[in-house]
């Protein structure tokens, strides 16, 4: 099978020329001056992106690792831990809490909905003792976003920590991680940040190296050791093992990208891209998955399927017939996603993958106002050039 003329899938997403360049760079040994330099340049640019003065911690592995390794250094058998759940990945960072021994808490919300702040801080109140908030920023499958801004001083006024996972949102949705009180944030740089897909970029306060240095069951001389590269790399000199030369140069190379178009101006594209997608998908006579635009997560936008079909079905067709790699919502329900993160979020990505989309529907026997959809997401991308001109 040919590879798609257009990958707007949720992620990882098409990178960046310059990321797929420097990913070519020649290996070097990775105590080479150069590249020891390289590395520290690329936590600065980082901590750029992140918003943070706290240490920024590049794990050789997709964020997953870095997600599981950030829970089980601060958990240990015992620990009261609130999980926040809205979709997929926040029910499964609760199965992960159970298993590392967690007193695990839950509030839960249906998959086409978000947490809201304030039953998090009246739970808090109702349930002392709570020393852990986990939340997922964008929980991508539902195309959902959750408030963090709200989260954070609300958890830290209660004197818990907040475990984030912003793997998609990091660099397309605003996150301010010591404005907002954030102790632990893991992202991804194959979102967004249009980069390759083998590294966790994390950021952590003192108030959670203390939990961590405190907690017997945090790992050591593990791959999963936060501990190791802090002593060892963070406050040394030393690597905890060969760290993927490769995967740096693409990361600092997508750091560049944004850095120089600019944060502020990286979420607003990401942010029209969205808005036009999502117009498009209504006026097509479509329904989005989320229950509301106030919790529609700007990086993806996620599509009801309509009564009769399947999400295998359409992301089946719309990849064969029309070469659109688009996503399903991995369980969250019968529902497509069309992806706009990094270079899907620029020019007409959002009218392809909606043409594609609703071709594909028409297609597969569903009444679609393709046209009327098209229309509405140039409109939308028309309207933003002419305020910007």
């Amino acid at each position: 099978m040919r590879d798609p003329d257009f990958t707007l899938a949720a992620g990882p997403v098409t990178a960046w020329p310059r990321v797929l360049a420097a990913l070519g760079s020649p290996l070097v040994y990775h105590y080479d001056p150069a590249f020891l330099e390289a590395f520290r340049r690329t936590e600065r640019k980082l901590a750029q992106i992140f918003q943070t003065e706290n240490d920024v911690l590049l794990m050789q592995g997709e964020a997953v690792l870095g997600l599981e390794a950030a829970a089980r250094s601060l958990v240990q058998p015992g620990t009261k831990a609130l999980n926040l759940v809205q979709g997929i990945f926040g029910k499964g960072m609760g199965y992960w809490l159970k298993d590392f021994g967690a007193e695990l808490h839950e509030i839960e919300v249906p998959y086409n909905d978000a947490v809201d702040p304030a039953d998090v801080e009246r739970y808090l109140d109702e349930h002392p003792g709570i020393e852990l908030v986990t939340v997922v920023h964008c929980d991508t499958p539902s195309g959902t976003v959750c408030d963090v801004s709200a989260i954070g001083p609300i958890v830290r006024a209660r004197g818990a920590l907040t475990l984030i996972d912003c793997v998609s949102s990091l660099g397309g949705i605003a996150l301010e991680t010591d404005a907002w009180q954030l102790d632990v944030c893991v992202a991804g740089a194959q979102k967004c940040l249009g980069g390759p897909p083998g590294m966790s970029l994390m950021t952590v306060n003192e108030a959670a190296w203390d939990r961590i240095r405190e907690n017997p069951s945090a790992p050591r001389a593990s791959f999963l050791s936060m501990l190791d590269w802090k002593e060892q790399w963070i406050d040394g000199e030393k690597f905890p093992f060969t760290p993927s030369v490769s995967d740096l140069h693409g990361v600092e190379a997508a750091c560049d990208v944004l850095l120089e178009e600019g944060l502020e101006a990286s979420i607003e594209q990401h942010e029209l891209a969205a808005t036009a997608c999502r117009a498009g998908v209504r006026a097509m006579g479509l329904e989005l998955w989320p229950r509301s635009e106030e919790i529609a997560a700007a990086c993806v936008t996620a599509i009801i399927v309509p009564d009769g079909l399947t999400d295998v079905q359409v992301r089946a067709h719309c990849r064969e017939r029309y070469g659109v790699m688009i996503s399903g919502g991995q369980g969250a329900g019968n529902l497509v996603r069309i992806g706009h993160m990094g270079p899907s979020a620029r020019s007409l990505h959002p009218v392809v993958g909606l043409a594609a989309v609703g071709q594909t529907l028409v297609d597969l026997g569903a009444q679609v106002e393709i046209g009327a959809g098209v229309e509405a997401a140039l409109t939308e991308l028309s309207r933003a050039t002419r305020a910007v001109a």
